[in-house]
């Protein structure tokens, strides 16, 4: 049975969803404002691995990851460059989608945007106002009542009592309490602007995602999802707005995944160490990015460094070999049910990726073993890595083409390319796949004279430019380093 970590409850808890065979998932997406950083492809990654084994499993799932196209920091940076908040959000929504596609994300089944949902967000306010959990402050904005709401706290194991006394608070006098939080706030001139019965403003951030989700999945729906740094206020705020507006328990299942760091420090912009998935798409290929965030349990930090992502690369070259010169298309059975039943039993453990790796690194040392053995036997086992590794959505790729692509997404890179703290992406120049083919003919007439100096030159010269060989059966295949 799959177990999830609940963060609410801080246990693992048998998944029972609220219909059978049925689930609903709600996400937080992005803020559209630039471009996605790696923080950002862990949530997407790790919840696209969660809708994917939900699937697999035969769940009917309803998976809703929202799009934050209005808030301080969209009108901020819009004022900055001077562009229309507009054109600015659809700018960054269609890189956005453009890094999803690279890193295998499969899009959610609803993507609601917080400026089309503006009537539910206005209705939930209107609903809270009438419950007494929310009220018009002294400056015009419309504030949740945060006293009001005996539960808060609770998903982030924070009271009222410590917040007040421990948290640096704004003080603002429009408040009854230091703690309230706004939900609506009056306009100022050169902001967008939207009609409501308090006046033209826009709404906060925190309301934004109750109003989407709820549209969306209904009032009760079964796991909601994030990174942790989102579980205070953001999470706790929506509990808050969610169960004060419908008198329903909100979510079933919380989880959080852990944070990103970069060689061991939190990343930030203010330590040069903030960088975004394309930024490190001109350094290593989309799925080796994924296949580290999954090499990592989704709720354990994950620390970003050159020598993890060459590590990534090197298991990925692994994997790719065994599936190398085995047609899965000719697979006659599903062979190697014990390595299924590993495989599944390590996700049903809340999504233990790691664990699930091993077991297809397993299964690759089998398909090795046995292609001298039974190649019927090892096309079959090879067919079922395939079958897994769609599961997590790697080895998507023919084994060949990955293998002769290399380390690198791109044939060359310029020193300066890219400035991060800790990378030093190496130059190389880069054979043609054409020129290598030529030179292992060379090199196989070289051999056939006995001319073992000659032969030895070429692989040499190969390996220069981070070209191997090996020879088997009879003949010489090539991958790239």
């Amino acid at each position: 049975m799959l177990t999830i970590y609940n963060t609410l409850t801080r246990h693992k808890e048998p998944f029972k969803p609220l219909q059978p065979g049925k689930v609903s998932m709600y996400v937080c997406g992005m803020t559209v404002y630039d471009y996605c950083h790696i923080g950002h492809a862990r949530v997407m990654v790790v919840f696209d691995i969660v809708a994917r084994y939900l699937r697999s499993q035969n769940y009917a799932l309803t998976y809703v990851r929202n799009v934050t196209d209005i808030d301080d920091k969209i009108i901020k940076r819009a004022n900055e460059i001077g562009e229309p908040f507009e054109s600015l959000t659809a700018r960054y929504i269609d890189a956005m989608h453009e890094d999803e596609a690279a890193l295998n994300v499969l899009p959610p089944d609803l993507e609601p945007y917080a400026t089309q949902s503006m009537d539910n967000i206005i209705a939930m306010i209107r609903s809270l106002i009438d419950k007494g959990y929310a009220y018009v402050g002294g400056n015009g904005d419309v504030f949740y009542a945060v006293a009001k709401f005996q539960e808060y706290g609770r998903l982030s194991g924070k009271n009222l009592d410590e917040l007040i006394v421990g948290e640096r608070v704004e003080v603002n006098e429009a408040k009854n309490n230091p703690l309230d939080f706004v939900l609506w706030k009056m306009g100022k001139p050169g902001e967008p602007v939207w009609e409501s019965p308090w006046g033209l403003g826009r709404p906060g951030w925190h309301i934004e995602c109750s109003a989407m989700s709820t549209q969306c999945l209904g009032n009760q729906f079964d796991i909601h999802g994030g990174g942790m740094d989102l579980q205070f206020p953001h999470h706790e705020n929506e509990i808050a707005q969610s169960q004060g507006a419908t008198g329903e328990k909100f979510v079933n299942y919380w989880m959080h995944n852990g944070f990103v760091r970069i060689n061991e420090e939190k990343m930030s912009k203010s330590l040069a160490n903030f960088f975004t998935v394309r930024e490190v798409l001109k350094l290593y290929r989309p799925e080796v990015l994924r296949f580290f965030i999954l090499n990592s349990h989704y709720r354990s930090p994950l620390n970003y460094a050159n020598e993890q992502l060459d590590e990534a690369g090197a298991a990925l070259t692994r994997l790719y070999t065994a599936l190398r010169g085995l047609s899965v298309a000719d697979a006659e059975d599903l062979s190697g049910q014990d390595y299924l039943e590993r495989f599944n039993a390590a996700m049903d453990d809340d999504f233990n990726t790691p664990i699930a790796l091993s077991v297809l690194f397993d299964l690759a040392r089998e398909i090795n073993r046995q292609r001298t053995i039974d190649s019927k036997f090892s096309v079959n086992l090879a067919r079922l890595l395939k079958k897994l590794g769609d599961t997590l959505g790697i080895l998507q790729s023919d084994p060949d083409e990955w293998l002769k692509q290399g380390k690198q997404n791109i044939s060359v890179l310029q020193a300066g390319d890219i400035n991060i703290q800790g990378f030093s992406p190496k130059v190389v120049t880069s054979m043609s796949d054409d020129k290598v083919e030529q030179l292992i003919a060379k090199r196989c007439t070289a051999r056939e004279n006995k001319d073992w100096a000659e032969a030895d030159r070429i692989r040499d010269t190969l390996k220069e430019s981070r070209v191997i060989l090996e020879d088997v059966g009879g003949g010489t295949t090539w991958r790239r380093e």
